[in-house]
């Protein structure tokens, strides 16, 4: 497993279990997978990129950026925002666990935009999630 792959597993393990997001958006909602229409309310997991972080000869330290889509069919913007921000609250409550192989340095949301589909029913927020993890010897 790679370590864009390994983050993306501990992220979504995360979001399933915190309370806070699963009341907004049921457990299932949370995906890997392009769908179009996306279930409502649901997150997908989106694009992501790793970049060699450049300090280490090693080249064992990622940056690795990913994009998370939050849908919701509604007229506002306010239920795209609430679980925002509840996934916001989940990735910043502890350190991330990525399991063997790899560490999680620091994991944070960077941005956060909210976005009107143009169908004019659906609300989208997008949250781009920036970390930097290690590989560690086994």
């Amino acid at each position: 497993m790679d370590a864009e792959l390994a983050l993306q597993k501990a992220v979504r393990d995360r979001l399933v279990t915190t309370e806070d997001v699963v009341s907004n958006v049921p457990a299932g909602h949370i995906l890997d997978r392009n769908e179009r229409p996306a279930p409502d309310p649901s997150i997908i997991i989106g694009t992501g990129q790793t970049v060699d972080d450049g300090n280490s000869i090693a080249r064992d330290r990622h940056h690795i950026y990913m994009d998370l889509h939050i849908w919701k069919k509604e007229p506002s913007l306010t239920g795209v925002r609430a679980i925002a921000g509840a996934l916001r609250s989940a990735l910043h409550s502890s350190k991330l666990v990525l399991g063997s192989g790899y560490h999680c340095v620091d994991c944070r949301v960077a941005s956060m935009r909210f976005l009107r589909d143009p169908d004019g029913e659906t609300s989208h927020a997008v949250v781009s999630v920036e970390a930097i993890v290690v590989e560690v010897s086994q």
